[in-house]
């Protein structure tokens, strides 16, 4: 005998059967520390990636400034780029995972 409930709809399985997708961003002043841990991190560790953490930044910062959403395409090209070259365990790929993450990238 089962103890898993399976009758909460087509598309939601599972016990108790809630999928929850809302990647709610978290406010700008957090993201734009975030994005800045990010560059100084690439500053000591790759440093031929800082330009990919400015793009972040600038995209966050121009954010500030119009009141509009940031650039997502740039700063996921961006991410993409630093997870590419960035090795597992490092402060880069980090900072990469939890902006990928909150951004819901």
């Amino acid at each position: 005998m089962s103890t898993y409930n399976f009758g909460n709809g087509p598309a939601n399985f599972g016990d108790p059967g809630q999928i929850h997708i809302n990647h709610a961003y978290p406010d700008l002043p957090t993201m734009m520390d975030l994005a800045q841990r990010l560059t100084d991190t690439l500053r000591a560790e790759y440093p031929e990636l800082v330009s990919q953490g400015e793009i972040i930044q600038a995209q966050f910062q121009e954010s500030a400034e119009d009141g509009l959403p940031p650039n997502r395409g740039r700063i996921r090209s961006a991410l993409d780029t630093i997870a590419i070259a960035a090795s597992a365990g490092t402060g880069s790929l980090a900072f990469t995972q939890q902006l990928i993450t909150a951004l819901g990238l």
